[in-house]
């Protein structure tokens, strides 16, 4: 009986421990250089480059971005030719055996550089081809580093991760929702969740009383150069705290975060400054002030809190004048701050009812907001009847929430920062698209996909659902 012997591929990075033996690495084919009777073979895979040693009769019809596959044995390169600036710089594989695996069209842009001379509809178009390119795969590491530094963080202190539904209830909390025709349940609808808000406070009346989750979140907004319709963001909940238990986790883990992952970048101040809505819009124009003392250093992270916003406003429609209705600044489920309650309860002097709301800022940009939130079913219902909703559309928009308040339910509060903002300024991009796999363009557009599409008349008709065409709406 003879047992047949299959060399296993191995990582580019691990060729650097394989030198003198024989090893199988695989990849895309990054260059192609020819001198003479030899070609140079520059292969990529996830983990980096290595240089590969090819004769003329194998290497010649080789091309850039082909998916290949070789055997060789690693040896030193001759001093003159090593590369100090790759990890592999010091070895290369001379080609024993080549396979290849499946060719590739001329790519439609050079993967070289940092890419922000091309146009990002071309790149958004091909973002499978633009995302080999290694500033983009490095943010996508770095992405996948700071969410599992975030999970560790949080687990070690009694954190349960849970999934919240994708498809759920329309009901107003501050952006419009993205709707999903029920097939079975004919002339209704659901809502993909804007924030798991509603669900992680049931969860706290569950019982659960630390919870957290990397949620995906969609909101019908119009377009924005720092938003995106879908996105995702860290999002906690805790019973039995008050305002600075939340900020104090918060904080905790950013800390944490940047100095076991980010140890060349520094924190401007630690405590992070904590300021009034009224004093930063006083003092800096806006309540996202960007603190650093040094805009010129994108190493330097000014972290700051904002406090004590109004919890009411007046309503601005599509035409931007104020009406008499008031709305909510944040989230119709924040407290209001202790002292407020009974304003709150009794709907006197909205204007000045300060909420327990709190944002998180970092470089002038928001990245996260909470607040502890109305635990007790009377103050819920006092929010929506000063925002103009009438008992019965209180009980068959938030019927179910009111309810579950009179079970029994803790304080509790929580925060939810968003992550690709996060990320983005840790990666010192401009724009959160560049830490996003598959974004979409400022007006909700997948170039990739070719989405949104529109239905076959057969999935209208299962759907219950007729379009009028022209400049009337469904």
């Amino acid at each position: 009986m003879y047992i047949i012997k299959i060399m296993k591929r191995v990582w580019i990075r691990e060729t650097i421990n394989n030198i003198k033996k024989p090893v199988k690495v695989a990849g895309w084919v990054h260059s192609v250089r020819a001198h003479g009777k030899i070609i140079f073979i520059d292969l990529r895979d996830m983990t980096g480059f290595l240089q590969l040693v090819v004769d003329e009769k194998t290497g010649k019809d080789i091309r850039p971005e082909w998916v290949i596959q070789a055997e060789g044995k690693i040896q030193k390169r001759p001093l003159k030719m090593v590369n100090p600036k790759l990890q592999t710089g010091r070895i290369e594989m001379p080609v024993d055996k080549l396979e290849v695996l499946n060719k590739a069209k001329t790519i439609p842009f050079s993967v070289d550089g940092e890419g922000y001379d091309i146009s990002e509809e071309k790149r958004m178009k091909y973002r499978y081809i633009d995302l080999r390119r290694q500033r983009m795969k490095k943010n996508m590491i770095e992405r996948q580093r700071i969410i599992k530094f975030i999970r560790d963080f949080l687990q070690s202190r009694d954190f349960i991760e849970i999934e919240t539904p994708i498809l759920t209830k329309s009901t107003p909390e501050g952006a419009r929702d993205f709707v999903v025709p029920s097939r079975l349940q004919k002339g209704k609808f659901y809502a993909l969740p804007q924030a798991p808000q509603q669900y992680k406070q049931l969860l706290q009346i569950a019982g659960i009383e630390r919870y957290f989750q990397i949620a995906r979140c969609f909101r019908d907004e119009d377009p924005r150069g720092d938003r995106q319709p879908e996105f995702t963001q860290l999002d906690l909940e805790m019973s039995f705290v008050e305002q600075n238990d939340v900020i104090e986790v918060t904080e905790k883990l950013f800390i944490d975060l940047v100095k076991t992952l980010y140890p060349e970048k520094k924190i401007q101040e630690i405590p992070f400054p904590r300021l009034s809505c009224e004093k930063a819009r006083k003092k800096y124009k806006t309540d996202r002030p960007d603190l650093r003392k040094n805009k010129s250093n994108k190493d330097l992270l000014a972290f700051c809190w904002i406090l004590d916003f109004p919890f009411f406003e007046k309503d601005l429609p599509n035409g931007g004048q104020a009406t008499n209705k008031w709305t909510f600044t944040h989230n119709p489920f924040s407290a209001p701050k202790p002292e407020f309650m009974q304003d709150l309860l009794n709907k006197k002097n909205i204007k000045n009812i300060l909420t327990s709301q709190y944002d998180i800022v970092l470089n002038g940009s928001e990245i996260g907001g909470g607040s502890i939130r109305n635990h007790k079913p009377e103050a819920l219902e006092a929010v929506f009847e000063i925002i103009g909703y009438k008992k019965a559309e209180i009980k068959k928009t938030f019927g179910h929430m009111i309810e579950a308040f009179r079970y029994g339910v803790p304080p509790h509060g929580g925060i939810a920062p968003g992550l690709d903002r996060f990320i983005s300024v840790i990666q010192k991009e401009d724009n959160i698209r560049e830490v996003i796999a598959f974004p979409k363009t400022g007006d909700c557009r997948d170039l990739m996909m070719d989405s949104p599409t529109e239905l076959s008349e057969k999935q209208l008709k299962e759907l219950s659902i007729k379009i009028r065409r022209g400049p009337s709406s469904i």
